[in-house]
C-alpha cells in the first residue's frame, strides 16, 4: 500500500459497463491531531482534531487563532510536533505542542474544556454562537474587489488542488490578492481545517489582518468559516457552495461581503455587496 503523508493509494473493485475489475484508488487521509497547549509551566490537552496531515503548525496556530486563545504572533513562541519519548513515534507526528508567552492569559473557559473536533467540526466545545463573536467588530469597508476578479478566483484554486486532482476527497483554502493573485492554498479533508491552516501560516508571517484579501473555501461555507475569517479581519469570503443561513447572519453582523455559488463566471452576493466593483 503506498503513501504519503496526504493521499493513500488502497485497492478496491471497479464497476462499469456492466463488468468489473480489480483497481486501485487514492484516498485522502485522515488522521487525528492532538493539540496541546504549553503555558506557565503546564502541558494542557485541548482538542484532538480529525485532519490531513501535512499543515499542523498552521492550523492549530489558526485554530488558536479563532478560538482567540492567542491574539497576535508573539503570543506563540513555539510549535512543534511532540518529542515526548514516552509516546511511540507514529503518535509524536499527531501530536503539536504550542507554547504560549507567559503574558498570554487564555480565557479559563477555554484552557478547563477538552474536547473532540471532527472534520466536518470547526467550533466544537462551544454552545452559544454568540460567545464566539462577543468581542469583534464591524469589518472595515474601504478594500473592494472587481467581478471580474471574484469570477476569477475559483478556476485559479483549482488549478492548484493537487491532492484534489489524485483523491477527489479534499477540501482547499485559497487567499488571494486584491489583483486575484494566489498568495496561499493549503488542503485538508476538513473546510474549517484548510481556512486555519491558511490563517495560521498568515498570522505566522506576520500578515493578519487580511483585510487587502480574497478568501476562497471550496464547498459549502457555513457560521464557523465566517468566524473564523472574522477574527481574522477577512472582509471578502468566497465560497464555491452555499452559504449556511446563520453564515449569512453573521456575515451581516460583521459587514463582511459572502459570496456564494462562485463558479462557471457566476456568483451570487448575500452581504456588503458595496465591495464588488463592476
Amino acid at each position: 500500500m503506498a503513501r504519503d503523508r496526504r493521499s493513500e493509494r488502497v485497492d478496491m473493485r471497479r464497476w462499469e459497463s456492466g463488468g468489473s475489475s480489480r483497481a486501485d484508488d487514492w484516498l485522502a487521509v485522515e488522521e487525528p491531531l492532538e493539540i496541546v497547549i504549553e503555558h506557565d509551566g503546564s502541558a494542557l490537552p485541548l482538542l484532538t482534531t480529525m485532519r490531513t496531515p501535512g499543515n499542523d503548525a498552521e492550523l492549530a496556530v489558526g485554530l488558536l487563532y479563532s478560538e482567540r486563545i492567542v491574539r497576535t504572533r508573539d503570543d506563540v513562541l513555539s510549535v512543534d510536533h511532540s518529542v515526548d519519548p514516552r509516546l511511540p513515534r507514529d503518535n509524536r507526528a499527531n501530536r503539536i505542542v504550542v507554547g504560549l508567552h507567559p503574558a498570554c492569559s487564555p480565557p479559563d473557559m477555554v484552557l478547563r474544556r477538552s474536547f473532540l473536533s471532527t472534520a466536518a467540526c470547526g467550533v466544537c466545545g462551544r454552545t452559544v454562537v454568540a460567545d464566539l463573536t462577543a468581542e469583534l467588530r464591524a469589518l472595515p469597508r474601504d478594500q473592494t474587489v472587481s467581478a471580474d476578479v471574484l469570477s476569477s478566483v475559483g478556476d485559479r484554486l483549482r488549478e492548484e488542488q493537487s491532492t484534489f486532482d489524485r483523491t477527489g476527497g479534499i477540501h482547499a483554502t485559497g487567499l488571494f490578492d486584491l489583483s486575484g493573485d494566489l498568495i496561499l492554498r493549503r488542503e485538508d479533508i476538513g473546510r474549517h481545517n484548510a481556512t486555519d491552516a491558511v490563517i495560521g501560516a498568515s498570522l505566522l508571517a506576520g500578515h493578519t489582518p487580511l483585510d487587502r484579501h480574497v478568501v476562497l473555501v471550496t464547498g459549502r461555507v457555513g457560521y464557523e468559516i465566517v468566524q473564523k475569517c472574522w477574527v481574522a479581519g477577512v472582509t471578502l469570503l468566497a465560497a464555491i457552495g452555499a452559504p449556511s443561513s446563520l453564515a449569512v447572519d453573521m456575515a451581516l453582523e460583521a459587514d463582511m461581503t459572502l459570496v456564494g455559488f462562485l463558479r462557471d463566471g457566476r456568483f451570487n452576493g448575500y452581504s456588503a455587496p458595496e465591495r464588488i466593483t463592476g
